[in-house]
């Protein structure tokens, strides 16, 4: 038995009464609302969730929206993997629950966005993958829908948002190569507009010139986030008649890649050029070991969910601190594919 009106029948009562009692509400006596509860356990009676979601205006869902690709499908990326346990880990406090929501890349973001809004889908929204100027922003914000974004972007409407500390990526990066004597540093970026790729370019530009080294546009190369975007930029820094010395990359998955497209070359990673990059399952396995920065994804998703439902009327008393804005640190590990030193 499933339903509302067969539990009614069973009991000789009214549908009104049984849904009083097992919503329970203080016009129900205590011996009703035990013999329909008792009923209930005993005829296995399941109450519609989408009948509830729609009386009470909520569903008691939140989604996480990310763009599919080769790097979350061919190769096996992990990223958003840890994330989502981390934020499930959070909404499990408050029995909700997470979906995500995957937009095909070849699909407008932003249209896909609003068609998963117009559907009334969700109560709260996760964004990833923010641009420089990202329209998302403000249509959720236009919307009053609860959501904060994975990254930061020039649309600035006073949201919420967490972001992987690229400046001091590119800080602590060059700082390591030009203590080791490299000055010809390339950087490895992003082909498409996501905005993490302008900040890591700023914050390279300003750790070169901190030190004394101008800034060479043609030493960032961009490629797509995924192995064949790092088997790319491997061929291109190679190709240069004053190749770098040096190669340093923000994205996880591009190191396989850049590993690949060096060692066809001939050219030993931490022997003949330096590579610095981004910790991940597949990283670990590469030899010489990969100096990566390393961060807990799963610490990252608890705090964008807690985040997210601090922005959330029902959940404030619980989660006080307001709109958060913050980087999320990265920590270098040292291996040995940055051995190499100029002259050595």
């Amino acid at each position: 038995m499933k339903g509302i009106k067969r539990l009614a029948t069973h009991l000789d009562i009214s549908i009104g009464t049984v849904s009083r009692a097992l919503n329970g509400k203080p016009d129900v006596s205590d011996a009703t609302r035990k013999r329909v509860l008792e009923a209930a356990a005993t005829l296995g009676y399941v109450p519609n969730q989408s009948g509830r979601a729609l009386r009470k205006g909520i569903t008691g869902i939140i989604g996480f929206m990310i763009e599919t690709g080769t790097k979350t499908s061919v190769d096996g990326d992990t990223f958003f993997l840890s994330v989502f346990d981390g934020v499930q880990t959070v909404l499990a406090r408050h029995q909700l629950d997470l979906v995500a929501l995957l937009c095909s890349s070849g699909e407008n973001p932003h249209e896909y966005l609003r068609r998963v809004v117009d559907r009334g889908f969700v109560d709260g929204l996760i964004i990833s993958a923010t641009q420089r100027h990202d329209q998302r922003i403000d249509f959720l914000a236009d919307r009053q829908l609860p959501f904060i974004a994975l990254g930061r972007s020039l649309t600035d409407r006073g949201h919420a948002w967490y972001d992987l500390d690229f400046e001091g990526l590119a800080e602590a990066a060059v700082d390591r190569l030009v203590k080791k004597g490299h000055r010809r540093i390339a950087l490895a970026a992003h082909i498409d507009d996501v905005n993490l790729s302008y900040v890591l370019i700023d914050g390279y530009r300003a750790a070169l010139e901190a030190r004394g080294l101008s800034f060479d546009p043609t030493l960032v190369l961009r490629g797509t986030p995924d192995h064949a975007g790092g088997y790319a930029i491997a061929q291109s820094a190679l190709a240069m008649p004053d190749r770098p010395t040096a190669i340093v990359l923000a994205n996880e998955v591009m190191s396989v890649g850049v590993y690949r497209g060096l060692l066809e070359a001939g050219v030993r990673p931490g022997r003949e050029i330096a590579v610095i990059g981004r910790n991940s399952p597949h990283s670990r396995f590469l030899s010489p070991t990969l100096t990566a920065f390393d961060t807990s994804l799963r610490d990252l998703g608890i705090a964008l969910a807690e985040a997210l439902l601090a922005t959330m009327p029902a959940y404030q008393q619980s989660y006080p601190q307001g709109a958060v804005r913050k980087l999320w640190p990265l920590h270098l590990v040292a291996g040995e594919s940055d051995a190499f030193s100029p002259g050595q």
